[in-house]
Order: structure tokens, then C-alpha cells, then sequence
């Protein structure tokens, strides 16, 4: 382990070690080796033991990283406005609108969109959140019975798996990142998978010739130079695919870090965009801290553009988050605080200041969207188009 970071007490390290045991029992399983995807997988998501699927706190000052509905509730007014747009809209077609979020994080955003919602007067008539850990459930479960009235509460819904029709928003913030992707290096021999396999009392690197078809074509058609190492995300296809089959009329917008593909796969990228988060501090080593620290890879966005649109929806844009949040008002809403209330006004500006500074989350963040059977002038999605560089 890394002594420059902070070291895991005994019950996190004892949590760790249940989940590596747990890993190399599925290396020996799968005949001694896996390739990262499946690792990635098994320790972020093992019922009880991945890192969403334990007790330990990821969010906020106190976790491992901060998201932009933690940051500041400018985030989540902001996207109501937007929301708002499409619910006007649907009610003009006689259509019932819900919201459903993916990955709820510790109910924060849900807390605050709801709040907005009502503001508005365009309250969704269920708030439907899909969460697969467990513990987070219950972290977002407490979260809103503590701060929102039974009126609002009565709206919210936990789901086990995705309603089989759905007309309204789907939302997804920093969910895209999260999902497993295959590691694939080139090399003088074609093209290889990077995998892991027990290694003492731990686990290593091993590359193995890549045998899934649709990673060989897929690295194939990019042209990628020699001794390259990057991520594909076979699972985002996969996720926008189910979400384009249920919904019937709506909105589907994510926000995440990421790139379109030229800049993703550019030759100075060559050692791929894989990040882990503990404590606040990033580093590139998967394979220690296994259910303690997060684990990412930036998005190829053009990959869920083409995912969404071979699925039957319409791309509404793709832009950063800076750009989509100035669309939908939120220069508005902080001009809204009076300045002499410095006590509420001067903390909104430095938060507004992370959300859109280049510098912070501004530009790395993108907001992609896609829509269907709506056809009006997104506001978030007014200015700023790069949809061209996808």
C-alpha cells in the first residue's frame, strides 16, 4: 500500500482482504486469470463487499471525491430548469411525467430537484431512483426522509431493476465513469487485453491476446499507435441501449468526465484515462485498496452518442457542463440572492465558481442528451454545441 496516502484502519483493512480473497477465488474460478473488466466489476459492485456496495463513506469532504450535487444545490436547481422545459412539454401532449435517476449518490440531488420541482410547480409524479448498493440506498433513504415534507416524499421511489416503459427524464451524474471497462494495449503481436491473476498474497498485471470480437474490430477500425494501453467501455453500450428500449417520450441526460473520441484516443493519451480516488488523493493503481478507493475511466462520448442514436433516439447535444449550466440559468439563479446576504451569496459564487471553471469541473465535464418524441429548443442545450466533434 501507498504510505503517502492515509493508511486503512483495521476493520477497512479487514474488509479489503475479504474482498480480495473473494477476487482471486473468482481468478481461480475463471481458470486463473480475468480480464480488468470483470476486476473492475468485483470491486466496485460484490454485494457487500465492493466499494458501492460497502458501508464506507465516498462522498464529501470526508470521502473519497465530491460530485456537483454535493458541491452546491445550484447544480440540481439548475437541471430543474431544464427539467421543467420537458415536463411543460409532455403535459401539452396529455403525458404523465416522472424523473429517474441513476445512481443516486446520498439522495442530495434528488433533495434538491424536488425542492426546485415544487418551487416550480412542475413536480414529477414519482421520483424513481435505481440504486444498486445497498448501503447507498439507505444513505439516500435517510437523507430525504430527514429534509423533504410527506408530500414530496410520497413521490419517491426506490427501484430493483428499470421499469419496462418510462416517459419523462432519466438522469445520470458520474454514473458512466463507474461502469467496468476492458483494458487493450497494442502491441508488435496485435492486439492484447490487459487482465489480473493472484500474485502472493495479492494481485497482478498479466496481458493475454484479446479474444472478444468486438474489442479486436473496435480497436481495429481506431488506428491506435504502437504500444498504446487504453479503455473500452463495452457496458455503456449496453446501459444506453436498455435505457433508449424503456423510454417512450422524454429526456435521457449525463453528465461525466470524458472526451469524443479523437481527443480520447489522441496518441498522447497512450496510457489510457483509468483513475482511482481514496481519500482525496488520485492514483493509478486498481489493484490495491480493493473496496476502499473508487475506480474510473473517463467516457468516450461519441461511443454513447452512437449507442443512443443506433437504439432509436434523437442527440439533442453534447457540450460541457459550464456551457449547458450558463444555458439553463444559472447565472440567473445566483443573481436571484441578494449580495448583501454575504453569508448565503458568497458561498454560492465559489461553489458556481467550481462548477464552471475550466480550471475545476467546467470543461472536463460534458452533458450529453438525447430525446424522444420531443421536438423543442432544449435550453440547456442552446449555445455551446460540439455535438460536431463527436
Amino acid at each position: 500500500m501507498n504510505t503517502s496516502f492515509p493508511q486503512p484502519d483495521s476493520a477497512a483493512l479487514a474488509h479489503s482482504n475479504a474482498l480480495l480473497s473473494f477476487i482471486q477465488a473468482l481468478i481461480t474460478k475463471e481458470g486463473g486469470w480475468i480480464n480488468f473488466a470483470q476486476m473492475m466489476d468485483a470491486a466496485l459492485y460484490t454485494p457487500g463487499l465492493g466499494y458501492y456496495s460497502g458501508g464506507a463513506k465516498k462522498f464529501g469532504l470526508s470521502g473519497d471525491f465530491v460530485t456537483a450535487s454535493e458541491i452546491s444545490p445550484l447544480f440540481s436547481r439548475t437541471i430543474a430548469r431544464q427539467v421543467q422545459q420537458v415536463f411543460g412539454a409532455m403535459q401539452t401532449q396529455g403525458k404523465q411525467a416522472d424523473i429517474l435517476e441513476l445512481g443516486a449518490g446520498t439522495g442530495r440531488f434528488a433533495k434538491e430537484l424536488l425542492l426546485e420541482m415544487a418551487k416550480l410547480e412542475q413536480l414529477p409524479a414519482r421520483y424513481m431512483i435505481l440504486e444498486v448498493s445497498a448501503h447507498l440506498r439507505e444513505v439516500q433513504q435517510a437523507t430525504l426522509r430527514a429534509t423533504l415534507p410527506n408530500t414530496l416524499m410520497s413521490r419517491v421511489v426506490w427501484l430493483d431493476a428499470l421499469p419496462e416503459n418510462f416517459d419523462g427524464v432519466i438522469f445520470a451524474n458520474e454514473v458512466l465513469d463507474a461502469l467496468p471497462v476492458h483494458i487493450v494495449k497494442t502491441t508488435a503481436d496485435g492486439i492484447a487485453e490487459m487482465g489480473v491473476v493472484s500474485e502472493g498474497r495479492g494481485l497482478a498485471w498479466k496481458e493475454k491476446p484479446a479474444s472478444l470480437l468486438a474489442l479486436k474490430d473496435f480497436v481495429s477500425e481506431i488506428n491506435l499507435t504502437d504500444c498504446y494501453t487504453t479503455e473500452v467501455c463495452l457496458a455503456a453500450t449496453g446501459l444506453v441501449a436498455s435505457l433508449a428500449g424503456i423510454l417512450q417520450s422524454g429526456m435521457l441526460l449525463m453528465i461525466d468526465y470524458g472526451f469524443s473520441r479523437a481527443e480520447y484516443y489522441h496518441p498522447q493519451r497512450n496510457q489510457g484515462t483509468l483513475m482511482c480516488h481514496y481519500r482525496h488523493r488520485s492514483h493509478g493503481d486498481p489493484l490495491i485498496y480493493l473496496g476502499l478507493q473508487d475506480i474510473t475511466a473517463h467516457v468516450d462520448f461519441t461511443r454513447i452518442a452512437e449507442a443512443g442514436v443506433s437504439n432509436g433516439l434523437e442527440l439533442v447535444g453534447f457540450l460541457t457542463q459550464a456551457q449547458f449550466l450558463i444555458n439553463a440559468g444559472i447565472t440567473e439563479l445566483l443573481q436571484s440572492i441578494p449580495v448583501e446576504d454575504s453569508a448565503k451569496y458568497l458561498p454560492l459564487v465559489a461553489s458556481a465558481q467550481k462548477l464552471l471553471s475550466p480550471a475545476e469541473m467546467g470543461d472536463l465535464f460534458k452533458v450529453i442528451a438525447f430525446e424522444k418524441n420531443l421536438d423543442i429548443p432544449f435550453i440547456g442545450f442552446s449555445s455551446g454545441d460540439k455535438s460536431h466533434t463527436l
